[in-house]
């Protein structure tokens, strides 16, 4: 679409619109969509879904706010495209859950050109590691399940990945695309994997049949392992770099993953390194019960957009990242460009900048989420020997139990970078923060609302941060507030809620 504001992705019989939100809009702001000069709806989120369209039709579209233009354009619909469906010939994949699908999988990808839609219906297909290439799109419908079981052979080879900052080899996710390359841009393009099913691997119980594989494997062949292990977060750590996600995406753009349920990754559940031009929405995450399970994680990766998501993860909802110390110094290759908006976090950590922030981090903007249900709300982190920065983010209209922004001490291992982080030019408008955080254990737990705790080393204190309307419901509020400056309250409100 031609306007800067307003932007589309289309199937052949749907389009999904979504803007960014005004500076001048009101929280509870209404926005009117017109398609061919009438209107279609009212809606106070920043997105809409427009049905029953017609295959390889341009429509025209607009939003309105008040009756001031918020952008338009003209949007044009997917021809329609030859369906290829697993279950037939010459492909015959069984959806008993029962039967492994890899082969007849990876046959009916490779014969999916741009002119085709690759179909799964209803049924369990089990499988190990499947790989994309460019130009495909994938539907799952109701019902349709594509199944990674706990077992760590189909998920071989290795292949150039990214985890924790760090560029390695990690076993195949479920679905991957593209190849790991830092110094490149895109080698993988036009990706498209929507409908009302699931995609689902093996969580915790592959996890942790890689672990003791992979802690064995390193006990046997790095002289040094107990002691690098001593340095790390626990003693899965190290064991733990190689897990799979359940979508890993290198060097990928224009990604669109539509209305699907994406479950218990054996890490990460959403990975995209080096991309750029991701959109995701419409989906449900679960990885509830797993170690490290994060939801949606960009990493290096530019113009990535995230809305109307639902979240139930065992740590971060959004993980934002950009690579750890020193290598992620060195390669340098910042994330930015990130929207992440009308989502909900049910259980899990929240929306979580770092703490791998060593390549930068910028432009993020945040608004409309519901993260009352977290733990952590909205946290931005990094260790004192990270270096690089955090600097540009925004978040508006949102709930949560906090904001951080902090030092933290974990997850620390590696060489330093010459200087300590610098997080700055932040700002949080119109928050609701409750002070209590929902836990592991699923007890609620008191916490400060706002907690800022910079770097020692002089210059690098957190700097520039504006909060500005914000409501805190907290019965007993403290802010803890140290190695920070030009930090600004505006309209601060303390309002108990009723215990």
């Amino acid at each position: 679409m031609p306007e800067a504001y307003l932007y589309a992705r289309c199937a052949s019989d749907m389009a999904v619109l979504y803007w960014d939100k005004p500076s001048l809009a009101a929280a509870d702001a209404v926005y009117t969509v017109f398609i061919n000069d009438k209107k279609l709806a009212d809606t106070k989120k920043t997105h809409c879904t427009i049905q029953n369209l017609v295959p390889d039709t341009d429509y025209t579209v607009q939003v309105q706010m008040g009756g001031h233009w918020v952008g338009g354009g003209v949007v044009h619909t997917d021809r329609e495209k030859h369906r290829i469906d697993v279950t037939t010939a010459p492909y015959w994949a069984k959806g008993d859950g029962n039967v492994m699908n890899t082969a007849a999988l990876q046959r009916a990808i490779d014969a999916c050109g741009p002119e085709d839609i690759l179909y799964f219906p209803a049924g369990d297909f089990l499988t190990g590691a499947l790989r994309l290439h460019s130009d495909m799109e994938i539907y799952l419908a109701k019902g349709a399940n594509i199944i990674g079981n706990a077992n760590p052979r189909n998920y071989e080879p290795r292949i150039p990945s990214r985890f924790e900052g760090v560029e390695m080899q990690c076993y195949s996710s479920l679905l991957n695309a593209g190849t790991l390359d830092h110094t490149q841009g895109a080698n993988c393009r036009n990706i498209t994997i929507r409908g009302e099913g699931s995609i689902v691997s093996g969580g915790q119980e592959l996890a942790m049949n890689i672990i003791r594989h992979e802690r064995e494997r390193l006990q046997a062949t790095m002289p040094d392992y107990a002691e690098k292990s001593a340095a790390c977060e626990n003693d899965d750590t190290l064991g733990g770099r190689v897990r799979p996600r359940l979508i890993n995406l290198s060097n990928c753009e224009n990604v669109w993953i539509h209305g699907i349920t994406l479950k218990n990754g054996a890490s990460w559940n959403l990975h995209m390194v080096y991309c750029k031009n991701i959109v995701t929405d419409h989906c449900t995450f679960i990885s509830e019960g797993v170690w490290n399970g994060d939801g949606w994680d960009p990493d290096s990766s530019e113009d990535c957009t995230l809305f109307a998501g639902q979240f139930f993860t065992g740590d971060d909802a959004v993980a934002i990242k950009s690579g750890k110390n020193p290598e992620g110094n060195q390669i340098g290759r910042p994330c930015r460009g990130i929207k992440v908006f009308d989502c909900r976090s049910a259980f899990g950590h929240g929306i979580c900048i770092g703490s791998e922030m060593s390549g930068g981090v910028e432009d993020v903007q945040i608004w409309d989420c519901d993260l009352e249900n977290a733990l952590s709300g909205i946290e931005i982190k990094a260790t004192p020997k990270r270096g690089g920065y955090v600097r540009g983010v925004t978040v508006r209209d949102c709930i949560s139990p906090r904001v951080m922004v902090h030092s933290v001490p974990y997850n620390d291992d590696g060489a330093p970078a010459p200087d300590a982080p610098v997080l700055t030019h932040l700002t949080f408008e119109r928050l609701t923060l409750t002070g209590r955080a929902l836990g592991h254990d699923h007890n609620w737990q008191d916490v400060a609302p706002i907690e800022l705790a910079g770097f020692a080393q002089p210059g690098h204190e957190i700097k520039d941060v504006l909060f500005r309307d914000i409501t805190i419901t907290a019965q007993e509020p403290a802010l803890p507030l140290k190695l920070c400056s030009d930090v600004s309250f505006t309209n601060l409100c303390c309002k108990p809620a009723a215990k």
